[in-house]
């Protein structure tokens, strides 16, 4: 345990950011054993104070967003006394932005989070990609921003549901050997299609461990390396025969297939019309 450190949030919202931050700041650390403490929607004093107890019990690293100055300024001013590093992590860039409109902020806690029109867009955007989803729901699929298609496994629909999240429309569709590509897909002219797809080995091992999961010990074409092989080199023709964007999901997270596809969607929309 001596080589174990303590970092603690402090949020008066739900935590989202912070966690966000503190995960890409430690994903930089290899080796090192850190125990992460929450403490979310601290709006007054006195849950403040209980945060406080609990840093003080077990002392580290503190990140912190805190609307709040009266908070906030108590937080750090505890912080010096215990002398414990402190870091507001919002600071730097509502200064930017303070700076970038010519405007002060409200210093309103959890503003991000309010029922806004995004707000709504994004649930709107998840029921549409539920329905939507592993080829439901054809007769509307025009309406989708991004289509996702490949083969079995390419991790479409978890990189539909965080597309979603961010307030993307999307539906996906299985690409399956020896079955028609819906004519819903190749008609749909409005979304962006794009084909994701991996290598043998890596289709292989994630199948294995989905029949695994499911009970099933008997190896077929759909586990069989020259079958999947073969597979693959068809979704990619198909591909290419449509000129669709291709995206090799192999060694990347849904968050980087996902920032790849937003990229494309950006791209697609600076193009002339």
């Amino acid at each position: 345990m001596g080589n174990a450190f303590h970092v603690h949030l402090v949020s008066d919202a739900t935590g989202e950011t912070l966690h966000a931050i503190a995960k890409a700041a430690l994903a930089q650390f290899e080796g090192v054993e850190v125990h992460e403490h929450a403490y979310m929607m601290v709006r007054s004093r006195r849950q403040l104070e209980r945060a406080v107890e609990h840093i003080r019990d077990d002392p580290g690293l503190v990140f912190f967003t805190l609307a709040s100055l009266e908070l906030r300024g108590e937080l750090i001013a505890q912080c010096a006394q215990l002398s414990i590093p402190c870091l507001d992590v919002l600071e730097g860039p509502v200064a930017a932005m303070r700076l970038f409109l010519g405007a002060a902020e409200t210093h309103r806690p959890g503003g991000q989070h309010e029922v806004d029109h995004r707000y709504l867009q994004r649930i709107e955007a998840m029921n549409f990609t539920i329905q939507h989803d592993d080829g439901q729901s054809l007769d509307s699929i025009d309406e989708a921003e991004v289509i996702l298609v490949g083969a079995s496994r390419t991790s479409k629909t978890p990189t539909c549901v965080y597309l979603a999240i961010r307030g993307v429309r999307c539906a996906n569709v299985p690409l399956v050997p020896g079955i028609p590509v819906p004519a819903a897909l190749l008609k749909a002219s409005r979304p962006l299609v794009v084909g994701l797809w991996a290598s043998a080995e890596r289709l292989i091992q994630v199948r294995r461990n989905r029949l695994s999961t499911m009970g099933e010990a008997r190896d077929t074409d759909y586990v069989e390396l020259e079958a999947v092989r073969a597979e693959i080199t068809q979704t990619r023709r198909l591909y290419e025969q449509h000129g669709w964007p291709a995206i090799d999901v192999s060694r990347r997270s849904i968050e980087e297939t996902a920032a790849a596809i937003l990229n494309l969607m950006t791209e697609r929309q600076e193009q002339p019309a």
